[in-house]
């Protein structure tokens, strides 16, 4: 019995810490390339210019449809319930009796037995003495006041001259499509941009970490082999106060990198959708060729950069601006001009006695119809819409320079900073490794007590210096490079995007303080 209530307390013993917390969330190894493949479905901002590539497709074809035939059918039934020509058929009442007949009429044959034996003028007397008699006693056979009407139509427009207001329209609709579909090419540019960096800002990051916390293992190791020498009495009351400050004032720092770093991982899981609850794992060589690995930066990286300012997307979407101001303002003029159309109406009536007719009951009606508009007076529309025409397309001319001469500065920016990267990170290559035998050099002569604990923390602090430029001339020489790849189908406001880093990597003495001096105080 006790053994095995022994063996019920450990297991409970172990099992219970796992029963409190729950199940260890899952661990997600995130490489450059995974990311991308998640960052597609995930964008926004890529859905919205896709929308705007079908939208821009879809007005393409409204236009088009102006430029062709126009036909539609109809169809309709309609039933009298009351009607002013009731009485009429009847002969209305007494007071209203029709005219007697002349004397001619009398004994006169209404239709004639042979027509071909009478004359026109003994039909048209005919006429005259039907309606003398009654006018109104063949209505039944007329379309007034029946019934039941059923009506079927078809009906078909062209134009065939407008000024060339459709051909206009359609160039301005084209250039819009165009306009989009480069839009789409630019979103996609940015995100991949975006992607890679929040991809190496969370890299950067965890190293900043790795270095805080390597940083703060020093000095706790610098605070016991102080002690030590303390009690034995080697060492003065002022060395150990000395390296108590020192490992103190690094606490702050690892927090505050570890805050950093728990931000640049929430960014990058929002850029890709992730699940919070998962525990993510950068995977991430900040070598000067570890972005490269991937499939997809590595064919981006193998193309020649394009610099020139002509062929950036911004410049590309202000010169199809300016072809669809051209084409606008060619509509404009257009409506000035006479426009000619031609249409034809097909129709089936049927005025049944019951409620359904018989196909041999249906009447035709077909016509044709050539018109002609020609404006005359406006009240000077005609004209306002010309002169904004003229004005928005001075505008368009404007903006594709402003954007031709930004591109072209960006250009020299992102080359200027693709050379400072790659500069930084030749320099920064070998310093780490100097800095590495420095610092074992100064602990071997400080823990042999022939240096001083200055020497040791500016060791250590060279050290640590070291460590975060070549970690951060790193992730700025990968994201150099993938700008400058990118740089044709990128917007111009995507410099901002490349630029901005997390802010442990433009605010490195909060991670790294300058050597100290005294009591650790910089």
């Amino acid at each position: 019995m006790k053994l095995a209530r022994a063996l019920v307390l450990l297991g409970l013993t172990i099992t219970g810490p796992q029963l409190a917390g729950g199940q260890a969330p899952p661990v997600r190894r995130l490489t450059l390339e995974q990311a991308l493949g998640l960052a597609g479905p995930a964008s926004e901002a890529l859905q919205l210019a896709r929308s705007a590539l079908d939208r821009a497709s879809g007005e393409v074809r409204r236009t088009r449809s102006d430029m062709l035939p126009q036909i539609a059918g109809s169809a309709s039934y309609n039933r009298l319930l009351k009607s002013q020509f009731e009485g009429f058929a009847s002969g209305g009442d007494d007071s209203s009796q029709p005219e007697p007949a002349s004397e001619s009429c009398r004994g006169f044959t209404p239709i004639p037995a042979d027509p071909i034996a009478q004359r026109l003028d003994s039909l048209e007397q005919s006429v005259r003495c039907l309606s003398r008699a009654n006018p109104f006693s063949d209505l039944g056979s007329l379309p007034f006041g029946r019934a039941n009407t059923w009506s079927l139509g078809l009906s078909a427009s062209q134009t065939l001259f407008a000024g060339g207001r459709l051909r206009a329209g359609m160039d301005a609709a084209n250039a819009g499509r165009r306009i989009a579909a480069i839009g789409l090419t630019s979103a996609e540019a940015q995100l991949t941009l975006d992607v890679v960096t929040a991809f190496y800002d969370a890299a950067l990051s965890n190293r900043m970490v790795a270095i805080a916390q390597m940083a703060l293992d020093q000095a706790d190791s610098t605070l016991a082999q102080t002690r030590l020498r303390r009690d034995v009495g080697t060492a003065p009351e002022f060395d150990l106060l000395r390296a108590g400050v020192a490992r103190d004032n690094l606490r702050p720092l690892l927090i505050q990198a570890t805050s950093q770093r728990d931000l640049a991982h929430l960014r990058l899981r929002q850029l890709l959708e992730l699940p919070p609850a998962d525990s993510l794992v950068v995977v991430a060589d900040l070598g000067p060729d570890g972005y490269a690995h991937g499939p997809t930066i590595a064919a981006m990286l193998a193309r020649t950069p394009d610099t020139a300012a002509t062929h950036r997307a911004a410049v590309r979407q202000a010169d199809e601006s300016v072809a669809a101001q051209e084409a606008l303002l060619a509509v404009a003029r257009g409506e000035s001009l006479p426009a000619v159309s031609v249409s034809s109406q097909y129709g089936k009536v049927a005025y049944p006695s019951a409620a359904l007719p018989g196909w041999n009951e249906f009447l035709t009606n077909w016509n044709l119809t050539v018109g002609l508009q020609i404006p005359i007076f406006t009240g000077g529309r005609l004209s306002a819409s010309r002169e904004i025409a003229r004005t928005n397309l001075r505008d368009a001319a404007l903006r594709r320079e402003q954007a031709e001469k930004g591109a072209a500065l960006d250009a020299r920016a992102a080359t200027s900073q693709l050379d400072a990267a790659s500069s930084t990170w030749q320099v920064s290559a070998g310093t780490v490794d100097q800095a590495n035998r420095a610092y074992q050099i100064a602990e071997v002569r400080y823990r042999e007590g022939i240096s001083t604990q200055t020497e040791l923390l500016d060791a250590r602090l060279a050290l640590q210096q070291a460590e975060a430029n070549q970690a951060t001339a790193a992730r700025d020489l990968a994201i150099a490079r993938v700008r400058l790849a990118l740089l044709a189908d990128l917007p111009l406001g995507g410099a901002t995007s490349a630029t901005t880093t997390t802010s442990m990597s433009t605010s490195r003495p909060a991670v790294l303080p300058a050597p100290t001096t005294g009591l650790g105080v910089p």
